[in-house]
């Protein structure tokens, strides 16, 4: 049986990554209602870490150079002072000429915030980083808003993702990276795929070095197991329209606006 979180879907989903990168700072309340209201997205994709006093931020680095005029890690700082920092200092749409969202307020939000302020929104939402306890804050504050329903939530670090499905099984959970690993070998060498039903999604690549993953044997392979599958990071219209052409289930773009005009 299809996770909840699944019901309703149809490929192709519009999956803007951390709100669309290439068009407005990553990761940011701007970022992330151009998307929705611009765009049209069907889908938010975005990263998580742990401030020193336990709140959850949206952020896909630990530190805080390339994306904010602060440095550091984000582990190291509470808060309040990240929040004293401008996150859109560095965006430039023209490599480097101009930052138009510098000094315009933008600041790192909180995972509270993005899912107050998007409240009917599907979200992919990937924990970077081990803290402690970070599971059960993730769990505990996705019940008390309400969302747990519309999240799709993980890690790349197997022994983490493992703790947050434990913590939240009733959360929808994509793969971590070795169980990913494990499943898409089986499938392109025809073996028996493990059936690990603690994850729902694969996020993941196009490719692996020359070796193209995602075709569609593979989404039939998928599709029988009762998977769903999102590939990262495309912002080609030619292989956006070839990967739903063949029915992907989501294409994780920072290019919002060009997956837009190929989807329609």
């Amino acid at each position: 049986m299809r996770h909840a979180f699944l019901e309703g879907l149809r490929p192709t989903l519009h999956i803007a990554h951390r709100g669309g990168a290439l068009l407005a700072p990553e990761n940011t309340l701007p970022a992330f209602r151009m998307a929705v209201d611009r765009w049209r997205t069907d889908m938010l994709e975005l990263d998580l870490h742990t401030t020193r006093d336990g709140e959850l931020v949206v952020s896909h680095d630990p530190t805080l150079q390339r994306c904010t005029d602060g440095d550091g890690r984000i582990a190291d700082q509470t808060l309040a002072e990240l929040q004293r920092l401008d996150a859109g200092f560095h965006f430039s749409p023209d490599g480097g000429r101009t930052q138009p969202f510098r000094g315009q307020g933008v600041r790192i939000p909180t995972f509270r915030e993005v899912l107050r302020n998007f409240p009917g929104l599907r979200l992919n939402v990937e924990v970077k980083a081990e803290a402690p306890e970070v599971e059960s804050t993730v769990a505990n504050l996705l019940r008390s808003e309400g969302a747990a329903h519309r999240v799709c939530l993980g890690s790349e670090l197997d022994p983490l993702a493992e703790r947050l499905v434990e913590a939240a099984p009733e959360v929808c959970a994509f793969y971590p990276r070795d169980a990913l690993t494990q499943l898409v070998l089986a499938i392109k060498s025809g073996a028996e795929p493990p059936d690990d039903r603690r994850f729902q999604v694969l996020d993941m690549p196009l490719d692996y070095g020359e070796v193209r993953l995602v075709d569609a044997p593979f989404l039939d392979a998928t599709t029988r197991l009762g998977r769903w599958v999102n590939v990262w990071t495309i912002d080609d219209p030619a292989t956006m329209r070839a990967l739903a052409a063949i029915g992907v289930g989501g294409i994780m773009t920072d290019r919002p606006d060009l997956l837009r005009e190929v989807l329609g």
